[in-house]
């Protein structure tokens, strides 16, 4: 059995599985490797986060569990406070339960409203509360109106919570109520750093310890022992789909070239293409995609050979992160890389 890498986790079911019974292949590779968390991204296909969650614990002994992300607006407070209390016991404590804001598109097509900073920090209010035992009545804040609201009087539980954070208003929301927060895939150093401390200092700010709240780097890791065929869709492809979703925010994010992304967005494959492009794109699609996004876009990510990309991942750690996703792969595709770093 391998001596635990803490600090390391990976997405069980990364990208778009055939099926979710793939993770108890993973979460077994996991373990065994010694990685030390498990990290669950829900898509609404066959991602659904309480159900994958569930079955990581089942399957599980001792790798953390947590959600990076789910959303807050697609479930009842109770249900959301009652799986995470679930899991929490399940798993003996090896859970977070991990929210993030989501596209603010999907919602709209969804016919539920964009998620503001303000409903994120009132519902993990409610949780803490309804966790710690209390009966909640007449609620009426930004996370909605609730007349009733009680899990067990008897509960006494410390639930860790997360946050998948992007922009500065929502870093500083996960530095002074979160305990936990991921960052996003393709930050720029400069970006990493500026982010490690908008959380830090937002957390001294309210009074917390700033080591007592977790920054993790989710760090697309692509070692070229992989065909190249997917080592394109998980580079190219990964960082198309979020120019697609997102794109304007992660440019200015990371300071890039507005302009670059004007003419992604123009060139007729991308301005036709129907779906993720990580997802649905041909081997030459990606490679066409490839010419319209600069290398260093690309460059923030643990690429090359295993030793090469063990000293990228540690680098996250230089920037100051305390814990670095390794993201895009499954533990049998990282094992080189682990290995190296090791």
């Amino acid at each position: 059995m391998s001596s635990p890498l803490d600090r390391l986790g990976f997405y069980t079911l990364a990208g778009a599985p055939r099926s979710p019974r793939d993770l108890i292949a993973e979460v077994a590779d996991g373990e065994r490797l010694g990685l030390g968390w498990a990290f669950v991204s829900e898509r609404l296909n066959i991602k659904e986060a309480a159900t994958i969650c569930g079955a990581v614990g089942a399957v599980s002994s001792r790798i953390q569990i947590a959600t990076a992300a789910t959303n807050h607006n697609t479930r009842h407070p109770l249900v959301t406070a009652a799986h995470a209390t679930t899991m929490h016991r399940l798993t003996e404590g090896r859970y977070t339960l991990g929210l993030g804001r989501g596209v603010d598109a999907m919602w709209r097509a969804l016919g539920l409203p964009p998620i503001t900073t303000a409903q994120m920090e009132d519902f993990v209010g409610i949780l803490r509360r309804l966790w710690k035992g209390e009966t909640i009545v007449g609620h009426d804040g930004p996370a909605g109106k609730f007349p009733f609201l009680r899990l067990d009087p008897t509960f006494d539980e410390d639930i860790p919570v997360g946050l998948v954070a992007f922009g500065p208003n929502s870093l500083r929301l996960g530095g002074r109520a979160f305990d936990q927060v991921v960052l996003h895939t393709f930050f720029t150093d400069e970006t990493t750093e500026r982010c490690v401390r908008t959380v830090k200092e937002a957390a001294e700010q309210a009074g917390r310890d700033p080591a007592e709240v977790e920054v993790w780097s989710c760090f697309a890791t692509i070692g070229d022992h992989l065909p190249e065929p997917v080592r394109l869709k998980k580079t190219v492809g990964r960082m198309a789909t979020y120019l697609q979703a997102y794109g304007d925010l992660l440019v200015r994010t990371n300071h890039w070239d507005p302009a670059v992304l004007e003419r992604f967005r123009a060139d007729p494959l991308v301005a036709g293409f129907v779906g993720a492009i990580d997802d649905k794109g041909t081997t030459e699609q990606l490679e066409h995609v490839a010419t319209l996004i600069p290398d260093e876009w690309l460059a923030p990510a643990a690429i090359g050979s295993p030793e090469q990309c063990a000293k990228a991942i540690q680098h996250q750690f230089e920037l100051g992160c305390d814990g670095v996703i390794l993201h895009g792969a499954a533990p049998k595709d990282l094992e080189p890389i682990i290995e190296a770093y090791r």
